[in-house]
């Protein structure tokens, strides 16, 4: 009925406008009365408003130190030993595989229908529900890793949405393994349908991983259905993470995104895979820089070799974070959370066995350099409390 008086009200006004009074303040064609499109234009669905506020979340989520835990290890008997290690220790999250390298949705992910209908669940993890329970109980925090548009399943099941070469090739990393396109609106919009999937089951955070173009000999044949240069690859990444944020944000989930950290402050790199450091600290609510000494070359930071000095390295990388950010306003900034390596590098000549006081060093860096929250990489899950700290608040708990 208040709907009916609102149009009829309308009407009125658009009335008095043709009959040249100045009551109303916008005129309209005098034939516009008698349509019905202005009318119903009153009950059109009102756009989506927010329930999520980055600055409350800056504010007040935990500030995380995680590790990263695959589905086979969130579905097996480990998993309570890494309970058990972040109960001792200063570690308080995890980042858990809910989609893996290979497009598989890791537990039988029940109510989503685009992933039923691609047979993507593999469970390794037998009842989700019942670990994000388990893992609530020990105060840990939950963070849900998709890996994006590094997907087989999707580009084998939707082959329309596959990255492919002009003549119908498929698109593959070095290893072979099958891309879809990220200019495509379709895969967006499987992605997030998996973010709401985590946020119904209870996990704390979304974290997109793979968002970024293909690298490599492969990918500079691409067929994106779009133009696609170097200098505006970063506009889709930043149209993904936008369209993210909004659908995820509507039901008060939060937006992480794993980058490269070599494009911070390089335009070569943002150019290659389009992920603009800059651009997606304003876009996303917490950006994952992966600045393994590892992953930097000889004479990076003007290091001989970056993988033997950890903490130099980390320093000097969350350094150039900083200057790179400087300009954004600190409200609207991303929270910063590097990922730090768990893991020696035998290819990268030169490098050092890891342990626990390279771990340290990495992680006394970043508080160094003015942040707080940082997620050891460790593949194959392989972690113990060498280089971590005990927690005392935790301890203090039991007695």
């Amino acid at each position: 009925m208040k709907r009916r008086i609102a149009c009829l009200l309308n009407c009125c006004l658009v009335a008095v406008t043709v009959l040249g009074c100045t009551t109303a303040t916008t005129a309209m064609p005098a034939d516009s009365v008698e349509e019905e499109a202005p009318v119903e234009a009153v009950t059109e669905a009102e756009p989506k408003v927010p329930t999520f506020s980055k600055e409350r979340w800056k504010n007040n989520h935990a500030k995380v130190r995680g590790l990263y835990i695959t589905g086979p290890t969130a579905g097996s008997e480990e998993m309570d030993d890494i309970i058990q290690l972040i109960d001792d220790t200063e570690l308080n999250a995890v980042v858990i595989d809910v989609k893996d390298d290979n497009g598989n949705i890791t537990f039988d992910m029940e109510g989503n229908d685009m992933v039923q209908e691609l047979d993507a669940c593999l469970a390794y993890i037998g009842d989700m529900p019942a670990l994000l329970d388990k893992l609530q109980e020990h105060d840990i925090y939950t963070i849900a890793r998709i890996p994006c548009f590094k997907d087989p399943i999707l580009a084998e099941g939707r082959p329309k949405l596959a990255l492919c070469k002009p003549d119908g090739t498929p698109i593959v990393d070095g290893k072979g393994v099958a891309w879809v396109n990220p200019c495509k609106k379709e895969v967006w919009e499987y992605l997030v349908s998996i973010g709401k999937s985590c946020k119904e089951l209870g996990f704390d955070e979304v974290q997109f991983d793979y968002v970024r173009f293909p690298v490599g000999e492969d990918a500079e044949g691409a067929d994106y259905g779009v133009t696609v240069t170097p200098k505006n690859k970063h506009t889709f990444i930043e149209e993904f993470l936008s369209y993210a944020c909004e659908e995820l944000h509507a039901v008060d989930m939060p937006v992480t995104a794993d980058l490269f950290g070599t494009v911070i402050g390089s335009e070569i790199d943002i150019e290659q895979v389009g992920q603009d450091y800059h651009e997606l600290a304003s876009t996303v609510d917490a950006l994952c820089p992966m600045i393994y000494p590892s992953h930097y070359g000889p004479g990076n930071f003007d290091l001989d070799v970056p993988d033997a000095q950890p903490y130099e390295t980390i320093l000097a990388a969350l350094d150039k974070s900083r200057t790179d950010l400087s300009s954004v306003d600190e409200d609207k900034c991303a929270v910063i959370r590097p990922w730090l390596q768990a893991f020696s590098a035998p290819w990268v000549e030169g490098h050092i066995e890891y342990g626990g006081d390279e771990i340290r060093a990495q992680v006394q860096a970043v508080y160094d350099a003015g942040y707080e929250e940082w997620i050891l990489w460790n593949a194959a899950n392989n972690y113990n409390a060498d280089g971590l700290e005990p927690d005392e608040n935790k301890k203090d708990a039991e007695h």
